[in-house]
C-alpha cells in the first residue's frame, strides 16, 4: 500500500549557519513561503542572515530541539546542517510531527532505522544531497548511463571508476589545506578504514593516507586517497553485472605535497586517543586559521573508463572546479545550492515518502545537473570516445 505524501506546508526550517550554509538559503527564501534560520542563539542567527544579505527575508531563531518541535507543523521541511550524529534524533521529531527532513550527509544506520516509520508517516527523508555526497552521485549516474548506452549492458567489459573530491586553498599554502569543515571531522575521517576495489579485488586501507597516490586532473597533479566504503556504490550506481571492475574508488583530493606537509599529523593519528585527536583538531584550527581574505577551491573529478571486446570502449568524465569569492566560499555554494535544489523538490511534491538521495536514476541525475547549472554550479563533461 502506498502511503500518502504529507503535502509540503511551504515553511522551511534551516538549522545551522556554519561553513556550508550559503546562497542555497537565499534560493529557498525565493521559493518557500516562509524560512526560519535556527542557530545557537537568536542573535547569531540574525548575524548570519545579515552576513548572507537575508535580513528580513528569514526569521532568526535560537535552536534547541524542543524549541524547534514547538514550531513544527505537518508538511514543514527541516534542513539539518548540524553534525551527522544530530540527524537521527532530529529526524525522529520530524516523523513524530509529520515534517519532512533533508540533509547533505551520508545515510547513517541510525537514520536508516527510522526510514520505515518516515515512509509510513508520509514523510520525505532527503539525504546525500550536497557536494560529496551529492553532486558526485549525479556525475557517476550520468556517466554510467552514457557508457551503458555506448557499450551495452550485456557486453562483457571491464571498467575503472574514480570519484575524487576535495576542498583546498585557492592559493596553495605550506599546510596545503584550508579547513572548509570542522577540523575534528577531517581528522576522524582519516582515522576510518577505507574499502575499495583495486586490481579487480576488494582492498582495505586501515590508514587511508597510506594509500595516497598522484592523480592528474585537467593537466594538474593532485594527491588522492580512498575514503569510507566505496564497494556498495557499485550497485547504487547501476553498473551492469556483465562488467567487471578493475578499479572502483571514491576518495578525497588534496593539493600536491599534502602527504609530506601533513606528516606530523599522521604520526599523531597513529598513536593518539580520542582526547588527543580532539586537542590536535583545536591546535590545527588555531595554527591554520581561515581569514576573510582566504579563498577556497572545490575540485570534484569523476571519471569512467569502460573497455569491452571488438573495440567497444567508452571513456568520459565530469569536472567541477570552482573558486570561492568575497560573497561566498566555493564549498558553501556547492553544498547549499545542491541541498536547496533537493528541498525545492520536496516543496513541489515530486519526491516520494521515505528515503531519497540526490540521485537514484540517470534521468533524475540529468535533471538535477541541468538545474544546478542554471543555479550557477558550473561543471564540464568530457567524452573521450
Amino acid at each position: 500500500m502506498t502511503t500518502d505524501l504529507v503535502p509540503a506546508s511551504g515553511t522551511v526550517h534551516w538549522i545551522g549557519a556554519g561553513l556550508s550554509t550559503g546562497s542555497g538559503l537565499a534560493a529557498l527564501c525565493d521559493t518557500a513561503e516562509r524560512v526560519r534560520l535556527w542557530h545557537r542563539t537568536e542573535s547569531r542567527a540574525a548575524d548570519a542572515l545579515d552576513r548572507l544579505g537575508l535580513a528580513g527575508r528569514a526569521e532568526p531563531r535560537a535552536y534547541t530541539r524542543s524549541a524547534l518541535a514547538s514550531e513544527l507543523a505537518p508538511g514543514d521541511i527541516v534542513v539539518s546542517m548540524l553534525p551527522a550524529p544530530e540527524h537521527a534524533p532530529l529526524l525522529a521529531e520530524c516523523v513524530r510531527l509529520g515534517a519532512h527532513f533533508a540533509c547533505s550527509s551520508y545515510v547513517s544506520d541510525a537514520v536508516l532505522e527510522q526510514v520505515p516509520a518516515a515512509e509510513k508517516a508520509g514523510v520525505v527523508v532527503l539525504t546525500e544531497s550536497g557536494l560529496d555526497p551529492g553532486i558526485d552521485h549525479l556525475f557517476a549516474h550520468a556517466l554510467v548511463a552514457r557508457a551503458r548506452e555506448a557499450v551495452g549492458d550485456g557486453t562483457p567489459a571491464s571498467y575503472t571508476l574514480t570519484s575524487y573530491c576535495g576542498g583546498v586553498p585557492a592559493v596553495p599554502n605550506d599546510f596545503t589545506y584550508r579547513f572548509s569543515w570542522a577540523p575534528l571531522g577531517v581528522l576522524n575521517a582519516l582515522r576510518s578504514p577505507a574499502r575499495y576495489i583495486e586490481g579487480g579485488a576488494e582492498t582495505v586501507a586501515d590508514r587511508p593516507w597510506e594509500a595516497t597516490r598522484r592523480h592528474v586532473v585537467d593537466g594538474e597533479t593532485f594527491e588522492v586517497y580512498p575514503n569510507r566504503d566505496s564497494v556498495p556504490f557499485v550497485a547504487q550506481y547501476g553498473l551492469p553485472e556483465a562488467w567487471t571492475p578493475r578499479t572502483f574508488v571514491r576518495g578525497t583530493l588534496r593539493l600536491e605535497g599534502w602527504l609530506r606537509a601533513w606528516d606530523a599529523v599522521f604520526e599523531e593519528l597513529k598513536t593518539g586517543d580520542d582526547a588527543r585527536i580532539a586537542a590536535l583538531a583545536r591546535e590545527l584550527a588555531a595554527a591554520h586559521p581561515t581569514t576573510d581574505d582566504d579563498r577556497d577551491r572545490v575540485v570534484l573529478a569523476v571519471s569512467l573508463d569502460v573497455r569491452a571486446g571488438a573495440g567497444r570502449t567508452w571513456a568520459g568524465g565530469y569536472l567541477l572546479d570552482l573558486v570561492g569569492d568575497a560573497e561566498e566560499s566555493a564549498m558553501a555554494r556547492c553544498v547549499s545550492r545542491t541541498l536547496a535544489l533537493g528541498v525545492r523538490h520536496v516543496l513541489d511534491g515530486s519526491l516520494p515518502p521515505g528515503l531519497n538521495r540526490a540521485a537514484e536514476t540517470a534521468d533524475r541525475s540529468e535533471q538535477w545537473l541541468r538545474e544546478l547549472a542554471r543555479d550557477g554550479v558550473e561543471f564540464t563533461l568530457r567524452v573521450d570516445r
